[in-house]
């Protein structure tokens, strides 16, 4: 009798604790931007659609459906070179990125010339197209790139890929920082600035429409100067991760017609050292058909993360758990 109840108490027990183990949370930290920007809410959708926190009610009853015991939060930073600073370092788990940025990160080329090559860096998917915004106020005197000699120009903060981009337009167009009253500053406080008659033009790459420019183009007269000509197709041959674009009209207030530029691809990056089955299963939710909708419904660039686009201008290797879902898929060998 004694040993029936002792044998039952240690399977009492026992189950006790793989409940507690099946319950014990795991974390998942994901670098993203200013919070005026695009990254950091695109962010929050990713985290949100990959979370599924112990406790909660099963997906087909309203629940999350991402990964069992996976909680994932999206942290606001200085964006993609903090990003992959912070991935090197280990201090996030995954993060936003242009695909320029990784590209010379990874490769120690170009804006990494100098710098420890971050190796490990790895690509879980290429999301959508961030378009370069050079927004001016309208009675700034600015047309064209070559008008902000002279004027006061944000190029965003240290560490990001804004600012990275924003040198290299400048130098496209004969310019360079001791040409403009340079100012480093993110897009929300850049917007302030402007408000107040103390800034004429700031960069900003992102994903339109951008909640600080729109907010502030709802309030003052404000305009997108476009990025063409001549010294954009250079700038397209010379680096071949820039690509056309532009901005529809109406995409801001007061804007009436499409105006052209260039743009970038956004990345969500992380390290080889994490585990290939949990990069293969938050790829594989990313493009579940309930997180597609979530995408969709969430942001004006969420219809723009699909399959389709995951692999495009990948420019970085890809982490062996997002290459074996892509290759289940069909979309890659």
């Amino acid at each position: 009798m004694n040993r029936r109840i002792i044998l039952g108490i240690a399977v009492a027990v026992g189950l006790l604790t793989h409940c507690a183990a099946a319950q014990e949370p795991s974390f998942f930290r994901i670098g993203t931007g200013s919070t005026a920007g695009t990254y950091y809410p695109m962010g929050g959708l990713i985290a949100n659609a990959i979370s599924n926190p112990p406790g909660s009610r099963p997906c087909e009853n309203g629940g999350p459906c991402g990964l069992p015991g996976l909680v994932a939060t999206a942290l606001a930073s200085n964006g993609s070179v903090d990003n992959i600073e912070a991935i090197a370092a280990g201090r996030i788990d995954a993060g936003f990125t242009q695909s320029d940025v990784a590209y010379w990160a990874q490769t120690g080329t170009g804006l990494w010339e100098g710098r420890p090559a971050v190796e490990k860096l790895r690509l879980i998917a290429n999301l959508y197209p961030e378009s370069i915004h050079l927004v001016a106020r309208a009675d700034a005197g600015i047309e064209t790139v070559a008008d902000l000699r002279g004027k006061k120009v944000s190029l965003d903060e240290p560490g990001s890929g804004t600012l990275v981009d924003a040198r290299i337009i400048l130098e496209a167009y004969g310019l360079s920082e001791a040409d403009i009253s340079a100012e480093f500053l993110k897009p929300d406080q850049a917007a302030d600035r402007m408000r107040d008659g103390a800034m004429d033009a700031f960069f900003f790459v992102g994903g339109y429409p951008a909640g600080a420019i729109a907010e502030l183009a709802s309030q003052h007269d404000v305009k997108l100067i476009p990025i063409d000509g001549e010294a954009a197709d250079k700038l397209r041959e010379k680096y071949r991760f820039f690509s056309a674009d532009s901005f529809p009209a109406g995409t801001y207030n007061g804007q009436t017609a499409a105006v052209p530029t260039i743009s970038v691809g956004a990345q969500l990056v992380t390290s080889a050292d994490q585990p290939e089955q949990l990069i293969h299963d938050i790829t594989k939710t990313i493009y579940s058909e309930t997180t597609q909708k979530l995408f969709a419904a969430g942001h004006a660039k969420g219809n723009q993360i699909t399959l389709d686009n995951a692999t495009k201008g990948a420019g970085i290797p890809l982490h062996p758990g997002a290459e074996k879902f892509y290759k289940e898929v069909g979309k890659l060998q």
